[in-house]
This record gives C-alpha cells, structure tokens and sequence, in this order.
C-alpha cells in the first residue's frame, strides 16, 4: 500500500470506526482520539453531555503550569479552537462501496477516499488533530512558542440536535472572543455565514366521520394540505439575501389518518424552515398564527397547534474578522489561488456557537465537497486532506505561534 501524508492515514483509521448516529455513536472515535494524543503535553479533558456521550477537549497553553492558573492568566486573551465532529450519519442504502473500508481508488487520475464520513467530516477532524500533534510536538521541542492557547474540540452528536455544541458552549469551553474553525466540507471554500433552522411539529385535529357523510366531520388532512399550500405561498414571497439567498420550508414528513375510508381526525406535518435576513422566527410565527386562524374558520371543527422543535438563528458574514483574515492568507499561501468566501448551506458546530454566543469569529473550511455528504458512496479527494493539512498548520503558525 502507498503511504499518504499522515493526515490522510489517520482518515482512514477514522472511517473504518463506525459512528453512527443514531446508532454506534462515538465512544470508539473518542478512545481512538485519545490514544492518539496519549503521548502529547496537551491538557485533555472528557465533557460529559450525558447518556454515555462525552466530548473531547485537547488544550496547549502558552506555559506548562497548573491549569487552573493558566486559563486564569489567559482569560482575556482569545483562544483558537478547532471544533469537529465525531459522529456521522446513518449508512443508509446504495451502497457499492465499503462503508467502513476507507478504500482509496483512482477516478479520472484523482485519488478518492470511500467511506462513511469520509468527508463528513472525518477528513477535516483528521486535518484538525494532525496539525494539533504536530503543533505539540513543536512545542515540546521547545521550536516555537505560543501567543494564545490553542485548543482542539471533539463534538459529539453534532449529526442529531448539536447537544455536543451546545454543551461546549454551556461549560465555558469557548468564549466569545475566540477564533473558532470547523473543518466541514466546504468545496475549497472559506464558509461563514449560515441560513437560520426553524423546526416545527403542526398538529391537526378533526373530527372522524363515515367517508360516504364526510360533512358530518372535519377532515385533518386537508386542512394539512390547505396550510400547506398557503405558507409555501408566503415564503415564496419572502425577499432574498444578497449572500444567503432564499429563505426555505421543507415539509419533510406527514403522518395522518387511520382508514382509508373514514375522514381523518388528526394530522401531523414535520416542517423545516431555513431562514435568511431579513426573515425572523417571529415573522415566520406570526404567518403560522394568522393561517391558522384563517384555516380554523374556514373548516368548523377543525383545531390546529404547533410545537417549536429547533430553534437556531441565522448568522451573517463578519466582514472585518481576524481569523478570517488570517485564513484567507492561509489559503492563498499554500493554494496560490484567490481564497473564496461564501455561505455554509447547513448548520454547524461553529454556527451553535455564534448563534449562542454572539461569536462573530466562527466559520468553516474543510476537505470535500457537501454535495457528496450523507450520500452513498461518499468519498474525499486525497488532495483535498492534504491542502487542507497545509492550510491549517500556516494558519496556526500564523495566529498562534510567537514570532
């Protein structure tokens, strides 16, 4: 077997651990990631989010004392922090691949990586963990020093309700002056600003009655479709972001009914609402109250309520941001190509983060392509891991090294 730059090594160690979520979840990442930093001066620590589910926090201080001290000494000072995932989706079907055999195979003269969570995103926590040790070991040879502590974040359940991130931020891990990365899959890209996540349980109450008298209920089902129907309308009414674009309503599952001969009397309608400015929660909320209302006069009998399920707010790009200066640097210096800055299409780690915080240093920039997450098959260029390595060790040497 040919031998890859050690980042692309330890992918492939990663891919071949399930996981899942739901499923394996991350405990055997988690002890894999400790073996791995096992030898090394960082302090680490295990977050407990609960149910067995813990989180990983490798830090390097400036100065090898008590921690205690240390972070007291540090506290005004802005910390980097890589923030990646260790869990991934479910493997779904489709599959022609190994999911879990991190195979790297030639396609059109590129060299591709085969796994789940090849590129989402154990590549980019490979890239973090990588430039991690190496910054270590420099530290421990006594070859540089550090103006700011660097820390590594290993999230778990980021692929479920983010209970990881919002933990992190909960414990006083991440501040909101620290410069935070995540290494998700941004096609080469830097990634910063994201589309809000509204999520929504609609529930809808009729009346059951003998299909052949269905004036004698009220059908749940269509008064699901006709609120359907009308909030599509209202969104696609909405005004587009310059950068983020259109604001968006998925109405990703229904459930309803019992009989196909009998007038439903309850319906329920799983909605997701990607929103961008300047559409808000309360806007969104206040067309739900008003069609609903309407709904309910139009259809006697009919009752419909709703729960908020999700809530995470929509974050914008921070134009004069340090490390996104110091990123984009980075990348023109070991890409020799003009550093490209856009919109990240879901929601990460780093965006739990400025959302709850008001962080406006977080953002995003990994090995692979999103449009491959998730799917069958997915893969990652072995080109790709290797940039991505080069990127972060000049950022880190960048932002944190003293000079």
């Amino acid at each position: 077997m040919e031998t890859y730059e050690e980042s692309v090594e330890l992918t492939r160690t990663f891919v071949k651990i399930e996981s899942t979520n739901p499923g394996t979840e991350e405990a055997a990442m988690r002890e894999a990631i400790l073996a791995y930093l096992k030898d090394t001066s960082c302090k680490i620590q295990l977050d407990d989010v609960g149910n067995g589910r813990k989180n990983v926090i490798a830090t390097l201080w400036p100065e090898n004392t008590k921690e205690e001290s240390i972070k007291e000494k540090y506290k005004e000072v802005p910390m980097f922090i890589f923030i990646c995932h260790m869990d991934t989706v479910v493997v779904g079907e489709g599959w022609t691949k190994n999911p879990f055999g991190a195979e790297i195979e030639e396609q059109n003269g590129i060299l591709r990586m085969y796994g789940r969570g090849s590129c989402d995103m154990k590549s980019g926590l490979a890239c973090a963990l990588e430039t991690f040790k190496k910054t270590a070991r420099r530290l421990e040879k006594g070859e540089i020093s550090l103006k700011c502590p660097l820390r590594m974040i290993c999230t778990v359940d980021e692929e479920g309700d983010m209970t990881g991130s919002d933990h992190i931020v909960e414990q006083e891990f991440v501040k909101k002056e620290d410069y935070v990365l995540d290494l998700e899959p941004t096609d080469g890209e830097i990634q910063m600003a994201h589309k809000g996540r509204l999520w929504f349980h609609v529930h809808v109450k009729g009346i059951t009655a003998h299909a052949s008298k269905p004036e004698k209920g009220a059908d749940a089902i269509f008064a699901a479709s006709k609120f359907i129907v009308q909030i599509q309308e209202i969104f696609e009414h909405f005004p587009v972001h310059e950068e983020l674009g259109y604001s968006t309503i998925t109405f990703g599952q229904i459930q309803g009914g019992y009989q196909p001969y009998v007038v439903p009397d309850a319906c329920t309608i799983f909605i997701d609402c990607r929103l961008a400015p300047p559409v808000t929660n309360q806007i969104v909320v206040q067309h739900f109250n008003k069609i609903i209302k309407e709904i309910e006069t139009q259809i006697p009998g009919i009752k419909i309520s709703y729960d908020i399920t999700g809530n995470r707010p929509y974050i914008e790009k921070n134009p004069d941001s340090i490390l996104l200066k110091n990123l984009k640097e980075a990348v023109e210096a070991e890409t020799k190509q003009k550093a490209v800055v856009k919109a990240f299409t879901g929601y990460t780690d780093t965006a739990v983060i400025a959302g709850r915080l008001h962080n406006t240093e977080c953002m995003s920039y990994g090995p692979g392509s999103l449009q491959y997450a998730h799917k069958p098959d997915e893969f990652v260029e072995i080109r790709d891991i290797i940039r991505c390595e080069k990127v972060m060790n000049h950022l880190v040497m960048s932002l944190c090294e003293e000079r």
